[in-house]
């Protein structure tokens, strides 16, 4: 392992910046600001970043592999024709839960976009509990419901092996693990891989390296943490420079770059001063471990 560096790459300050994903065909990252109700594209070599305001808060964006980008955008899926700012609904969901909205979301390894949801933030991480549930966007543009009663619908990923999907409900304060089925895209059998000490803080959004490590973005715990599944256990600590991250990618060249976006939501005056990059996008290397490239949705 060489010595690890964190640059601020991206200096514009975010509500919430989540949803991190490497567009290897751009060479570019993609995120999203949830309250700020955004899409943006940040490309690595030309530093350049164009953003796409949307009319809701946006949980999550994946790439299409017939092109543009479906997002989880208030309560619906919807298709963003990136070149004409145009954004098309899909689906609905959780039409009786007016207070909900989409937040983290990812694309499985068969093409599926699953996203959860949750109650609005009364303010940062304090909700009404119980209000979210998981869902999965099909090729087909059908919905599936998995399960309910959750409070923040978080960070998810699957295994190298395709066999696991592991999940985040951000006030459980813990990991779970779930068996998981590529062909039919069912989950079921869900266990602990890890509870956060009080330290930690909320886990928040996470992603997968190619050794099956799980990497957990810890929201006001200012690090990301490497957690080992089949331990449970944390092998790595890596201390971010702002309190409040929130989400993890790999991308770069060969996904060796860990990139880690964070909000400025919540901090006060006294806070930012303490922390003027609270808010921006972070690029990690050095880490001496690759990442997965993303899926795309296939419908």
């Amino acid at each position: 392992m060489g010595s690890i560096k964190i640059e601020c790459v991206v200096k514009e300050k975010y509500h919430i910046g989540e949803s991190p994903v490497w567009e290897e065909k751009h060479g570019s990252l993609l995120y999203v600001d949830i309250t700020g109700e955004k899409v943006c594209r940040w490309n690595a070599a030309t530093k350049q970043l164009k953003t796409v305001y949307v009319d809701a808060p946006i949980g999550s964006v994946v790439p299409r592999k017939s092109g543009g980008y479906v997002l989880a955008i208030g309560t619906r899926f919807a298709f963003l024709d990136w070149e004409k700012e145009a954004v098309t609904d899909i689906a609905t969901i959780d039409q009786d839960k007016t207070n909900n909205r989409f937040n983290d979301g990812k694309v499985d390894p068969a093409g599926r976009f699953f996203a959860g949801t949750m109650a609005k933030q009364i303010r940062p991480a304090v909700v009404e509990k119980g209000q979210g549930s998981l869902y999965s966007l099909l090729a087909d543009h059908s919905v599936v419901k998995h399960f309910d009663r959750v409070d923040i619908s978080n960070g998810l990923d699957w295994s190298p092996d395709h066999k696991v999907m592991y999940y985040i409900d951000s006030l459980s304060y813990k990991v779970d693990a779930l068996d998981y089925d590529l062909q039919s895209g069912k989950i079921s059998n869900r266990r602990l891989v890890y509870k956060l000490e009080q330290e930690e803080a909320i886990p928040d959004g996470m992603c997968i390296d190619t050794e099956g490590k799980l990497w957990v973005a810890c929201y006001n715990g200012g690090r990301v943490m490497r957690i080992d599944p089949e331990t449970g256990k944390r092998i790595q600590t890596v201390k971010m420079p702002v309190d409040k991250t929130t989400s993890c990618c790999f991308g770069g060249k060969d996904y060796s770059d860990l990139y880690v976006t964070s909000a400025a939501e919540g901090m006060d005056e006294a806070w930012h001063q303490r922390q003027p990059d609270g808010g921006r996008i972070f690029k990690v290397t050095g880490l001496g471990v690759k990442g997965i490239p993303p899926y795309s949705y296939a419908g």
